[in-house]
């Protein structure tokens, strides 16, 4: 039923003018309903560069309902379906066992050694505090050559994540970088769309922090998070050769699929990965999985995302706007 209510949102707001489009769309009808702490509302906040308006507050929990995982194999002989993959030189690479055995080689290494060579058991986190010390850019010296894999369970059952995202998007002045908590947005099933993981630095320090088949794995600040827009959220129809849409960006525009009903990328994408078509207002699609990197920039005024019980962004904690 929802699928057809969103339909005739769109189709509705079809013979509107595309800048009214975002007044029209029901986004809180949008989202998963197990997916939120509470329901969905208007609240008054100001924008990255000084707009004061209202922005929806979207509380969302720690983890989604589908399957999360597998991440990191546990022994040097366990199959591609026992383990994730990562972001390695733009393509997405299993890693599962034999990767693991093989990874000196692989990257012309010889510090590589993720396992016990007697056993073949692979070196992976298994505790909340392991996981708080190597999965941050500067992994801490005793978890190098460790697979690092993070539960949504670490989290506990009172974590959760504040979203305050524009009803009506503004255009900013400049491109606009997100900051590293609130990423680039939210898929409809309450998962963020964060923006390119560390890889630089994860594989410096010898590690390894795979996502799952849904671009997705989970770190102490945020819970899980998507780092590729592979499909696991919902996604409703909107023009008839277009993409589906899959979340909303955290300056307030729509995100949709990477390909059209044609199997297409568009070809009129701007550098932040948006564009105007028909009336469907400016909107931006998602990346390519292996570019690791959901969107390019954003190009409205942001939003924010919060920790716990705060309610209001502050700008002049999180760095000016084109801050990563």
């Amino acid at each position: 039923m929802r699928v057809v209510f969103v339909l005739l949102i769109l189709l509705s707001s079809a013979v509107c003018a595309h800048t009214d489009f975002y007044a029209h769309m029901d986004i809180p009808g949008l989202f998963a309903r197990d997916a939120l702490v509470e329901e969905i509302k208007k609240v008054d906040c100001t924008l990255s560069e000084g707009r004061k308006t209202q922005c929806w507050m979207i509380v969302v929990k720690a983890e989604p309902k589908h399957k999360m995982g597998p991440w990191c194999p546990r022994n040097i002989v366990d199959p591609i379906t026992a383990a994730g993959m990562m972001f390695i030189e733009r393509q997405l690479v299993p890693t599962d066992g034999p990767f693991v055995q093989n990874a000196a080689t692989f990257f012309s290494d010889p510090k590589w050694s993720l396992y016990d060579p007697k056993t073949g058991a692979v070196k992976v986190t298994d505790s909340k505090a392991a996981c708080e010390m190597a999965a941050r850019p500067d992994v801490a010296p005793q978890y190098n050559n460790y697979c690092v894999e993070c539960q949504a369970s670490y989290m506990g059952p009172d974590f959760h994540t504040r979203y305050l995202i524009p009803v009506q998007p503004s255009k900013a002045k400049t491109e606009q970088r997100p900051d590293p908590f609130s990423g680039y947005g939210v898929a409809f099933n309450g998962v963020k769309f964060d923006i390119s993981a560390p890889v630089g630095a994860i594989l410096a320090a010898h590690t390894l922090a795979p996502v799952d088949a849904c671009g997705g794995h989970v770190n102490p600040h945020v819970g899980y998070h998507y780092h590729a827009a592979l499909g696991c959220s919902q996604a409703y129809p909107s023009a008839a050769s277009h993409a589906a849409i899959v979340g909303v960006a955290i300056d307030g525009y729509l995100i949709y699929a990477r390909e059209n009903a044609d199997g297409r990328e568009p070809s009129d994408l701007d550098e932040c990965r948006g564009h105007e078509f028909a009336d469907l207002g400016y909107h931006y699609h998602a990346n390519l999985a292996a570019e690791n990197d959901i969107l390019h920039c954003l190009k409205g005024q942001r939003g924010c995302a919060l920790p716990g019980k705060q309610s209001q962004c502050d700008f002049s904690r999180r760095g000016p706007p084109g801050r990563r």
